[in-house]
């Protein structure tokens, strides 16, 4: 009775994880630090208490699938000032749609998108390592997933140049996650033009999760919106994902919207019709009061900026590693990234994830990410340089 596309989806990494550990003890003289969920644990913003609290008598409504207008407006105007779009570039009702977080967003679309049956089922290009939900979407929407390998040498996105036109012929959708997780890499903003243009010349959609945007150690990543700003403002072929769960450090809200091409989210509001929760009245007028506020996200950026700090002293050019253009992961090549990660567990109570874990085995057999480890800068300071601190002590 159960779906077969279900058997090609590999076990979520953190069940992976429970297996691996699970016949393994931590030293018992040491607290237990969980650096392998990206969870964000700073403090609540007061604002999100507040605003949450005084529209408590909302909650017995029914709320419109495609947002309140406060909440698209907000949105629209965050993504001008944010991205320097010109006016009118965004509009509030043809180009936003809320979503009960970005994670529903990125495995519903390809359902959206996807042609009548046909002999061979088009292909969803993905960076190698991705989000799982990328190959999610792809599988049980009765797509190819493409897994295109990705490498420090290559800035950890996807190589554009090596990819076969007749690859290209037949994509349905691209995934691009910039700032990446798990590496931190930025697109730049040439990097965006090709990809979009790309796009737009074989018929495929673009769509850039760009959930951690906000969290940055220099300046502000660049944004596939302003590709299309200074490719003349057209949104076809294009959308991009944001949520308050990084920015805001918002996780449990479930907030975030899509915005770009207008016949997708037409098509994406359509379906969520019938397929999704949508986001009630009292969480819609808390997500307005976040997106036009940025005082509380310049708070938090500075929390993971000077953790980020803290771990280039700590760490000083060991295992690779690299301060990240963005996001609050470190990605540190450590040879095995699964019996690291044993390591880690048995003697120093640091719970981390094998890189190999958030990848696929590519063609030639290779998986990437099996030589590193990820970890999340998510707790406060001095756990986080108390987990640093073993984690060398431990690895020399």
């Amino acid at each position: 009775m159960l779906n077969p596309r279900l058997g090609q989806l590999t076990d979520y990494p953190f069940r992976r994880l429970a297996r691996l550990l699970e016949p393994l003890a931590p030293p018992a003289a040491l607290a237990p630090i969980d650096l392998s969920i990206g969870s964000p644990l700073h403090p609540t913003p007061e604002l999100l208490k507040r605003t949450l609290a005084a529209h408590a008598e909302e909650w017995n409504r029914y709320p419109p699938i495609t947002g309140t207008p406060a909440f698209r407006t907000a949105v629209a105007d965050w993504l001008r000032a944010r991205f320097a779009l010109p006016e009118g570039m965004i509009d509030p009702d043809r180009h936003v749609l809320p979503v009960a977080g970005t994670k529903e967003a990125l495995f519903m679309l390809p359902q959206v998108l996807m042609p009548a049956p046909s002999a061979r089922p088009p292909a969803i290009l993905m960076p190698n390592p991705f989000y799982n939900v990328y190959l999610g979407g792809a599988v049980m929407a009765g797509a190819e997933p493409v897994l295109l390998p990705v490498s420090a040498a290559g800035g950890h996105l996807p190589d554009l140049e090596a990819l076969p036109e007749a690859l290209l012929a037949r994509t349905l959708l691209f995934y691009l996650c910039s700032p990446a997780n798990p590496q931190g890499a930025a697109a730049t903003p040439g990097y965006l033009a090709r990809v979009l243009d790309l796009a737009r010349r074989f018929g495929f959609l673009l769509l850039v999760d760009e959930c951690y945007s906000e969290i940055y150690t220099a300046g502000p990543p660049a944004g596939a919106l302003t590709a299309a700003a200074a490719a003349g403002g057209r949104l076809d072929h294009l959308i991009v994902c944001h949520s308050l769960s990084k920015r805001s450090s918002a996780a449990g809200l479930r907030s975030g919207f899509v915005a770009g091409d207008e016949d997708v989210i037409g098509g994406f509001a359509h379906l969520r019709n019938y397929a999704a929760a949508v986001q009630p009245l009292p969480v819609l007028a808390t997500a307005v009061a976040l997106w036009r506020d940025e005082e509380h996200v310049a708070h938090n950026r500075g929390l993971y900026q000077d953790k980020h700090r803290l771990a280039a002293e700590r760490l000083a050019g060991r295992y690779g590693h690299v301060v990240p253009a963005g996001g609050f992961f470190l990605w540190l090549d450590v040879g095995d990234g699964e019996a690291v990660a044993r390591r880690l567990w048995t003697e120093a109570a640091l719970r981390v994830l094998p890189g190999g874990y958030i990848g696929r085995p590519g063609g030639d057999g290779a998986l990437p990410g099996s030589d590193y480890i990820r970890l999340a800068l998510v707790h406060d300071r001095a756990t986080t340089e108390e987990a640093l601190d073993r984690l060398v002590r431990t690895l020399g």
